[in-house]
């Protein structure tokens, strides 16, 4: 998914009516969310800022007696023995000096994105999509019926999480055909169409397990939320 994807009032417009639409024959209630980011990563730049200054310190264990020629050097000669003590604090210096390189590269979110574990951002995306619905849509519905379709564009991750009643009719893998088409429109740059598909394929699965009846009522938001 590019993450130059924005969404146009157009677009607001189009996912809007195509939820209302969607709930127009299902008891079931579905919340849109896309959000830029799902976590800053500021413990990816820790590890990664360790890292660097634990190869650096193993890289100077295990080339020693080069860096110490070239700090004789440095010194014109006169350093001619370095003792335990002065070993170490270069060894601390040149850590730190790894360490706090590489976490003031690490503030460059590109490179930290791209540094993170795909798995990482998996588990990060998953866990903010569950967090919303948690807040947003979990048992606010009189049957337990809301759904949760989630965007988070950095990671390129999308999530869909069912409410209780929902999740025990309807096996994870039946969302497969929503997710996809999902996807493969964001990666386009068509997250409106994206959205919108996911929207109606959802729809389609709510009303054939959950139609809806008479006296139903609208609990939950139809308009997307761009976070």
């Amino acid at each position: 998914m590019p993450t130059t994807i924005s969404m146009s009032e157009a677009d607001h417009a189009r996912v809007s009516t195509a939820v209302h639409a969607a709930e127009s024959g299902t008891a079931g209630e579905i919340v849109t969310i896309v959000t830029r980011a799902s976590d800053r990563y500021a413990d990816v730049a820790l590890w990664w800022s360790a890292l660097a200054a634990f190869l650096a310190l193993g890289w100077l264990a295990a080339f020693s007696d080069y860096y110490l020629g070239v700090i004789r050097d440095l010194a014109g000669g006169w350093w001619t023995e370095i003792s335990l003590q002065e070993a170490l604090e270069i060894a601390l210096v040149v850590a730190a000096l790894k360490f706090g390189g590489m976490w003031l590269l690490m503030f460059w979110r590109p490179l930290r994105l791209f540094l993170t574990p795909r798995f990482v951002k998996r588990q990060r995306a998953r866990g903010r999509a569950i967090r919303y619905f948690k807040v947003g849509a979990e048992r606010r519905t009189v049957g337990r019926t809301g759904v949760l379709i989630y965007v988070s564009l950095d990671e390129h991750m999308a999530e869909i999480v069912a409410d209780e009643a929902i999740h025990a009719k309807v096996p994870d893998e039946a969302w497969g055909d929503a997710m996809a088409k999902l996807v493969d429109s964001a990666r386009a740059g068509q997250l409106a169409e994206g959205m919108v598909a996911a929207v109606e394929a959802v729809g389609l699965i709510l009303a054939q397990h959950f139609p809806r009846a008479d006296g139903d009522v609208n609990e939950l938001p139809d308009r997307l939320i761009e976070l």
